[in-house]
């Protein structure tokens, strides 16, 4: 498996922000990582999508499933042992996906910019 910082460094190619990485292994069954992030325009979200779904291709990773490709605020790839979710900073805040999985273990993925 890819480990979910690498995830995490293509989103930041792409100028991704907000970055988490949620270890879910103890909370649910479903996955064992959600990697998130905010992207600040539609192109954005798509350059975020295409980025990070060609350089797991080229690790030999497919996704499962991919849903929200026709929206602009919100993209989820699942790839079973990870679902990556690539939101809007709106839609980010509405769905608080952050409080939602706020007993995970979260690690918080930092810019260069943000040193």
């Amino acid at each position: 498996m890819v480990r979910p910082k690498t995830i995490a460094k293509f989103m930041l190619e792409k100028k991704a922000t907000n970055i988490k990485i949620f270890d879910v292994r103890k909370i649910t069954s479903i996955t064992d990582f959600f990697i998130v992030c905010d992207a600040s325009s539609e192109p954005q979200i798509k350059a975020i999508l295409n980025h990070v779904s060609r350089s797991l291709k080229k690790k030999g990773m497919r996704p499962v499933n991919i849903e929200g490709q026709d929206r602009n605020d919100w993209v989820l790839i699942d790839y079973f042992d990870f679902i990556i979710h690539i939101f809007s900073e709106d839609k980010r805040a509405f769905y608080d996906i952050d409080r939602l999985w706020a007993d995970a273990k979260i690690t918080h993925i930092e810019d260069q910019d943000e040193k």
